[in-house]
């Protein structure tokens, strides 16, 4: 045994503002194993873990109740963490158990290198260490990650790094000093497909290679099937169901398990509209040759010496009530092109027209009429969403800009509908964004793209950090308005798995330019191109067998 939870209870909070974040939870963890905690945001998954690690807040620990029984190497007998004194776990928590977090930019130093960072590591649980050994040994974790040119890397700063690559740093800091228990808290959630698949596999090996033990946190059952031997099923801070990956996943024992495997997109029942748009149908939006560059200037006069060329002569059509999936990896330019459909990036060369209209050739003043017709929703609702503005203003101020609505009381009703229109109440009016959980805010957001009833809406994201039930009901939500109101959306995502769910046609982009387009079933299923092959491989779905 490496880890024995037994019966752990952590509350927040006191008084009558106390909330019982974990209650009663127990399970356990042998060398060599992946455990899965599995459940929504708020169920008490990344508050099981930091109570592992010793890292809530002072009143959070002191009401924790329990034990967490730990034997690591060269520890003669387990040792209770919740009883352990300070200094103790000093040296258990990043010598013996490491842990990677959910956002690697929010946990690495952007003041030093990523050498930097993971020499201090090392220095602090290796004091005894030279400094070419400990620079030899930082060396070894960055090549261990297969980090590209880790030489290079090592004496670069988190932000010249991509997402992966931060992600990997992260994971060479954390076995740089060998744990016994690495525990992963979501570390793959905002990442591509692709990349994902690479932090998994990496993952693997080298618990392979380590006999580490792996704790994995993670709210996506497609992931569980391909990393975990056991699973446990967190709702609302207790432990509801557990036991090994294969019989969890194909025979779940509790409704909770069985209402987040049947959320994921491949188990959602189909709900196309009546009548398919046909193919020849008018086309709303059409791109032709559209070209965004952003110019990249040195030297004291700030030359351009060359561009990003991140939409790169890109031509499509999106038909009028049809749903168009863009989708691609970080980087190929999705949100550029979607912002720059709507002028919010000014595209370099090419035409944009909206019906018989070339948004292109609009100057300033005759646009903002049009801006009404076409809207955005854009993936991080709290950042999008003005933290000073209840929902009343959030809503009806477009309207005002507009002229729509007579009054300010005829605003506020149409708001009101507006909220029911997502599934939100009208006492919600009067509240602010930080009083609503992630997936209420993105109906916000949703309602807030909808106050000017338009006919074209460009979705950048949306449910990517999104829990899978709460996604299906966006998803769910999104297609109930295609049907009722006739609208046309450009969804774009790097999820294949949301497409074949909800897109008529999809669009496959890398580095600026479309490298497939067709009908979603024959992209999803038949796919021509091979990044688009790798991309489709990449997905990780549930296996039931």
């Amino acid at each position: 045994m490496l880890l024995e939870v037994e019966n752990l209870a952590v509350t927040l909070g006191t008084g009558e503002h106390s909330v019982r974040a974990v209650d009663g939870v127990s399970f356990s963890l042998e060398r060599g194993e992946t455990f899965c905690l599995v459940g929504e945001s708020g169920s008490g998954k990344s508050i099981t873990a930091l109570s592992i690690m010793r890292l809530l807040p002072r009143d959070a620990l002191r009401a924790c109740s329990g034990s967490i029984r730990f034997m690591g190497t060269g520890m003669g007998r387990a040792e209770d963490l919740l009883q352990a004194p300070e200094e103790r776990m000093q040296q258990i928590r990043g010598g013996r158990i490491a842990m990677i977090f959910q956002e690697p930019m929010t946990s690495l130093n952007p003041v030093f290198t990523i050498g930097e960072q993971i020499l201090e590591t090392l220095r602090l649980h290796f004091p005894e260490l030279g400094e070419g050994e400990a620079r030899a040994r930082v060396l070894a974790a960055l090549r261990e990650v297969r980090l590209p040119q880790p030489e290079l890397r090592m004496h670069s700063h988190p932000h010249q790094l991509s997402g992966g690559q931060r992600q990997r740093v992260m994971i060479a800091m954390a076995i740089a000093c060998q744990p016994d228990l690495l525990i992963a808290d979501e570390p793959t959630t905002a990442l591509d497909v692709t990349v994902q698949e690479g932090i998994l596999k990496l993952m693997k090996d080298l618990q392979r290679r380590t006999g580490m033990g792996l704790l994995f946190i993670t709210h996506d059952f497609g992931v569980v099937s391909h990393i975990a031997d056991r699973i446990g099923v967190m709702q609302k801070g207790r432990l509801v169901e557990q036991g090994e990956t294969r019989r969890v996943i194909r025979a779940p024992q509790h409704d909770y398990t069985r209402h987040l495997i049947e959320a994921l997109p491949e188990n959602l029942k189909r709900r196309r509209p009546p009548e398919p748009v046909a193919s020849d149908a008018e086309p709303l939006i059409r791109l032709k040759d559209l070209e965004i560059h952003f110019p990249i200037r040195k030297g004291l006069l700030r030359r351009e010496v060359d561009r990003v060329r991140a939409v790169d002569g890109v031509s499509l059509e999106i038909p009028r009530g049809s749903i168009l999936a863009l989708v691609g990896e970080s980087g190929c330019g999705k949100t550029t092109l979607g912002r720059g459909i709507l002028r919010l990036v000014e595209p370099t060369a090419g035409q944009v027209c909206f019906g018989d209209t070339d948004l292109l050739a609009l100057d300033r003043r005759a646009l903002r009429p049009m801006r009404r017709h076409l809207q955005i929703i854009f993936q991080d609702p709290m950042s999008s969403l003005n933290p000073r503005l209840s929902v009343a203003a959030i809503l009806t101020e477009p309207m005002a800009v507009h002229g729509i609505g007579a009054d300010r009381e005829e605003r506020i009703e149409r708001a009101a509908a507006l909220l029911e229109r997502v599934q939100l109440p009208r006492d919600a009016l009067w509240r602010y964004p930080h009083e609503f959980s992630g997936g209420q805010r993105q109906r916000i957001g949703i309602a807030r793209a909808l106050a000017l009833s338009p006919e074209f809406i460009v979705c950048d994201e949306i449910t990517s950090a999104l829990d899978v039930s709460v996604q299906a009901e966006i998803l769910q939500l999104l297609l109930a308005l295609r049907r009722e109101q006739g609208l046309t959306l450009l969804f774009i995502t790097h999820n294949i798995g949301v497409v074949d769910y909800l897109a008529d046609r999809t669009a496959v982009m890398k580095a600026g330019r479309i490298v497939e387009l067709g009908e979603t079933e024959q992209v999803i299923n038949r796919p021509r191109h091979s990044y688009t092959q790798r991309l489709i491989a990449a997905v990780p779905r549930v296996d039931p067998d």
